[in-house]
């Protein structure tokens, strides 16, 4: 991307009406637009950074085997019906609106009852089963307070995983093998460090489920962790039963704020058994399928990265996350031409942002600081001169000389 060329603008100071950082340093980057509270647009930058969070789950998910697909955001409200989830005094983060024609139609806000319903077509057999699929989807639930920017929002990018299994021996197998791709797509997200499964409420499902939260100050939840971190549990389930099977003292656990960034569950047959889920074994007698989801927010996981890493300057993104590894800083008439011709050399590898707008200097680098790039890189008329670019990694501030040719081999 050539910043000239960008109808996208940096801005000085945060809208007054956005308290979170996340979303402050976002909308000030370039990243986002509010539209109103709770919800934001993406624009390229932003855009491209969550396309990279996709792509890292998609990559793990496929690898165990699941399957992407894509529902309706339009939901039939008689599968909800079913379930006695379509009644907004039982679930109450519905948008819902009226047909022109007649009738009422909701905006999902997750989809275990649509993807129940069509795998009916296609599961009839201990042949089929197992089988995990999964989506990543614009999610809608009205929550009554929108808050802490991007990380709770009536409007946002979710994946959703369910699985389908024939007995629960084969969901807890599942079930593990998601918990393992969980941890590769949080360390490749550059969170892996601060992010625990965490033991949570399994409400009406199990004794417990585990969502896996990330440390963070800001963090809306509140969880208990042991010295070495491997027991860590929400603060709802903080009780004398729970200490007893985690084995660990009340006197030994340390409290924290932390943002959940994901969520494992065990259904059973809570969807599968009213919506009629059924499969026949060998022997032909027929059996519920044994259900579980696992949850993703993959716009909640961008802020929460945000939070975690920036400083005064501005964003700070991990590689894996940022949009581009370097901004290339042109400065300088022989600069500019050198950099541009870098740029139309690697354009198709789609790892440089090139700063070739006639601006200040002292602009450019606030703005490359500002955006969070891992790599800024400075090719001007003096750098030229030594056969060199300048290189300063976001994260650290470090600076090194480094030169052209070891620059380009490192595209």
């Amino acid at each position: 991307m050539r910043l000239s060329k960008t109808f996208v603008k940096t801005l000085r100071e945060a809208p007054k009406d956005e308290t979170a950082q996340n979303a402050q340093l976002l909308i000030r980057a370039g990243y986002i637009y509010k539209e109103m509270a709770g919800v934001y647009s993406y624009l390229p930058l932003g855009l491209k950074a969550l396309e990279k969070i996709k792509q890292i789950i998609r990559e793990e998910l496929n690898g165990i085997g699941a399957e992407e697909v894509q529902l309706t955001v339009l939901q039939n409200p008689k599968p909800w019906q079913v379930t006695d989830r379509w009644d907004t005094k039982k679930m109450d983060v519905w948008f819902k609106t009226e047909l022109a024609a007649g009738g009422e139609l909701g905006l999902g806000p997750t989809h275990e009852e649509p993807i129940t319903q069509l795998m009916r077509d296609y599961v009839s057999s201990y042949r089929d089963l197992p089988r995990l699929v999964y989506q990543i989807q614009t999610k809608f639930r009205n929550e009554l307070r929108a808050k802490s920017g991007i990380l709770r929002t009536r409007e946002f990018l979710m994946k959703d995983l369910y699985s389908f299994s024939p007995d629960e021996a084969t969901h807890q197998k599942i079930y593990h093998e998601v918990e393992q791709a969980y941890a590769r797509i949080y360390d490749r997200l550059g969170v892996g460090a601060d992010t625990y499964e965490t033991f949570a409420s399994g409400g009406v499902f199990a004794k417990y489920s585990h969502e896996y939260q990330t440390f963070l100050p800001v963090g809306e939840d509140t969880v208990y962790y042991n010295e070495d971190k491997s027991v860590v549990l929400n603060k709802e389930v903080l009780n004398d039963e729970v200490l007893k099977d985690l084995d660990v003292k009340a006197e030994e656990l340390k409290e924290t704020t932390a943002a959940e960034v994901g969520n494992i569950f065990t259904l059973k047959y809570k969807y599968s058994e009213p919506l009629g889920l059924k499969f026949a074994e060998k022997s032909g007698e027929q059996k519920t399928v044994f259900m579980g989801c696992y949850g993703i927010g993959v716009s909640r996981v961008l802020g929460v990265i945000v939070e975690k890493f920036a400083d005064e300057k501005g964003l700070v993104l991990p590689e894996a996350v940022a949009p581009y590894k370097y901004y290339v800083v042109a400065m300088g008439e022989q600069g500019l031409a050198k950099a541009s011709e870098i740029y139309e050399q690697f354009r198709a590898k789609d790892e440089i942002l090139l700063d070739d707008r006639d601006v200040r200097f002292g602009e450019k680098m606030k703005d490359s600081e500002l955006l969070g790039m891992p790599y800024r890189v400075v090719i001007s008329d003096r750098t030229l001169e030594a056969g060199e670019v300048e290189i300063t990694e976001r994260a650290t501030g470090e600076t090194r000389r480094e030169s052209i040719d070891k620059f380009l081999a490192s595209l």
